[in-house]
């Protein structure tokens, strides 16, 4: 008896200790690592996620869209959920275009809670991925930037990144406006891994629409027109503007090469730059109506005013030719800009002088930015007089020696159309819900008289005996 009394007791002895173990144990899980165990086994059952805040649109001036955002899916996994990961992957692949496989296997097989598989998926795979019910596999709502128009006015409008944030053109300098506030949202599971809650708890919001001034007909058109120009002659680039003379606006702005917008990562820095506003040139000849004009304006000339020509003149220590070999000739003012003669611009430009000169390259707006709303505008390089040297006013009336950018002398040419008045560009017509006024009271540079005169004696380069009468567009002066 006392026998199995002792076994009795050792067996209680046994007993006790184990249980003792079993109470130390689990006094440890819930006072050392209770705190530990509860946030891994929240971070299997809940998953904090980013929802996109959905961007606002570009439209074209009579409201077309240029920019939208789309509805999307971003695909999520539960890596330790998926039973065979290899299968899903494989599953997962033929469904999903941007993303293989090999790389879909890796995620599923990584010890983690959650996992990223692929961003902005359109809602039809979304839903055939859905449909394949695949335990620890869901998708979350998400958003993708589309442009309608495809490459059109793509420099202007530019692109965004991945995470729907303006990384060039408009997009990226008006970001602040198009881009709406992201969002957060908790996704709870259940020991199975399926998705059984969806908590927001930050929503997201829509970003404000922006309207351009750039219509989306004259666009196509100018586009076409400079790509069969760089295409005919080999060129690495071209821009293009049209402008509306009496307020400012832009038509369109053009360049080449182009881009897709939806594939900014094959974009070659050339093709994503807008040459309108960030290519500086010498503008040779065309400057030459300037010339002329500040002339007209400071009364030193009239278009009938006659000037000896000799073949060439000298200016310091340079001569300057005609482009092409002629004797000495009398040429009045408007034979001068209708031939484009370098020695005859040259000669007036002398006449003003360089103070003068200079103060009318600025005036007509030469040597700082026009003010467009658009981002990176070069303003050009137009030298001080302090910074002329003995030569410079043989170059400088012939459009050399300085440079420009296209939106410029398009502005500058557009005075001159318009009556004499210079107006600040306008690409924007309504940003942050509010119309962005047009430059209707602009700077007067040459009195109707002169921009009249100037007209009148620009339409002889397209006459007959002028330097483009072949480009000369019946019906049009």
């Amino acid at each position: 008896m006392r026998h199995i009394d002792r076994r009795l007791g050792l067996l209680f002895c046994v007993f006790l200790a184990l249980f003792s173990v079993a109470l130390a144990r689990a006094a440890w899980l819930q006072g050392v690592k209770g705190g530990e165990l509860a946030a891994e086994a929240r971070t299997q059952q809940v998953t904090t996620v980013t929802v996109p805040g959905e961007r606002g649109r570009v439209l074209d001036r009579n409201g077309k869209v240029l920019a939208v955002t789309a509805e999307a899916a971003t695909v999520i996994a539960t890596p330790y959920q998926v039973v065979d990961p290899a299968g899903t992957a494989r599953a997962l692949g033929a469904i999903l275009p941007d993303v293989t496989a090999a790389e879909l296997e890796e995620k599923l097989s990584a010890e983690t809670g959650f996992e990223y598989l692929a961003h902005k998926v359109d809602l039809d795979e979304a839903d055939e991925i859905e449909e394949l019910e695949i335990h620890g596999i869901d998708t979350i709502p998400d958003s993708k930037r589309l442009y309608p128009q495809g490459e059109l006015a793509a420099q202007v409008i530019g692109a965004v990144g991945s995470e729907n944030e303006g990384l060039t053109g408009l997009e990226q300098s008006k970001d602040d406006v198009l881009g709406g506030a992201d969002g957060e949202q908790e996704v709870v599971h259940d020991a199975r891994g399926n998705p059984i809650r969806f908590d927001v708890l930050k929503p997201s919001s829509i970003g404000d629409d922006i309207q351009l001034t750039i219509d989306a007909a004259i666009q196509d058109v100018a586009e076409e027109a400079i790509a069969d120009v760089t295409e005919r002659y080999a060129a690495k680039g071209a821009t293009a503007i049209v402008m509306d003379p009496k307020t400012g606006d832009l038509l369109a702005m053009a360049n080449t090469p182009g881009f897709d917008p939806a594939d900014l990562e094959s974009a070659s820095d050339e093709s994503l730059a807008n040459r309108a506003t960030s290519f500086t040139y010498e503008p040779g000849s065309t400057f030459k109506a300037f010339t002329v004009g500040a002339a007209l304006e400071e009364g030193q000339v009239t278009p009938e005013t006659s000037f000896y020509l000799p073949s060439t003149i000298k200016v310091a220590d340079r001569t300057i030719e005609e482009a092409h070999t002629r004797p000495p000739t009398t040429a009045t003012t408007a034979d001068i800009l209708a031939q484009s003669s370098n020695v005859g611009a040259v000669t007036i430009g002398l006449d003003l002088g360089a103070e003068t000169f200079d103060s009318w390259v600025r005036k007509l707006g030469f040597g700082e930015p026009t003010g467009v709303n658009y981002p990176g505008e070069e303003q050009g390089i137009v030298p001080t007089v302090d910074e002329y040297s003995g030569s410079s006013m043989g170059n400088l009336p012939i459009g050399q020696g300085l440079s420009v950018t296209p939106l410029q002398m398009a502005s500058a040419y557009a005075a001159i159309a318009n009556g004499g008045t210079l107006r600040k560009p306008r690409l924007i017509s309504r940003l942050d819900g509010e119309e962005v006024a047009q430059d209707t009271e602009g700077t007067r540079v040459f009195s109707q008289r002169t921009a009249s005169q100037l007209r009148t004696m620009l339409e002889g380069v397209l006459a007959p005996g002028g330097t483009a009468s072949e480009v000369e567009v019946p019906g049009y002066a």
